[in-house]
């Protein structure tokens, strides 16, 4: 077993409670090196919330030694508005970690849950319970986090497989 240690931060984006993992990998096993949740208050204006969702990315590019990100992909959503605010906030973040030249990788939802859980119809909560075996933690982390985390995950996971099924980066 090598001792070095890979890190890939994932990124579950949102404006107000945007999660944030980091996985080490070493050799074959993975581990929750850290994990939060950036938030920003209700009533502040969007550029107050981009503005705390950069610093925050930045914070982590400055503290860890990433090899990669991976973000959830862009999903259907109804509302153009919405839409609209999560493409400001996914772009705030990928601007931010490609300023430090660090590969982007960009997965589905539904990918995901296959991933970590086996099935892409899985529930946050079977993630969640996922998330934590596979990482061994002890305690739950925030839904957001863990969501983070199973990204960076389904990342680990995907760059391991078959060389045809690993994705480009954005």
């Amino acid at each position: 077993m090598t001792d070095r240690v890979v890190h890939v931060l994932g990124v579950d984006t949102s404006l107000r409670s945007a999660g944030v993992g980091v996985v080490g990998v070493r050799g074959n096993r993975l581990s929750s090196e850290a994990y939060s949740v950036l938030k920003t208050p209700a009533g502040r204006p969007v550029s107050e919330c981009l503005r705390r969702l950069s610093i925050g990315i930045v914070e982590i590019l400055d503290r860890w030694q990433l090899e990669a990100v991976a973000i959830e992909g862009a999903f259907f959503q109804k509302n153009a508005r919405t839409a609209m605010i999560l493409g400001e906030a996914r772009g705030t973040v990928i601007a931010a970690c490609a300023c430090r030249d660090l590969p982007i990788f960009e997965y589905a939802p539904r990918r995901v849950k296959q991933a970590v859980v086996g099935f892409g119809s899985a529930s946050k909560e079977q993630v969640r319970s996922m998330v934590l075996s596979i990482l061994g933690l002890r305690e739950k982390p925030p839904m957001d986090a863990s969501d983070a985390l199973a990204i960076a995950v389904c990342h680990v996971h995907s760059r391991s497989g078959h060389k045809a099924l690993m994705p480009e980066p954005i």
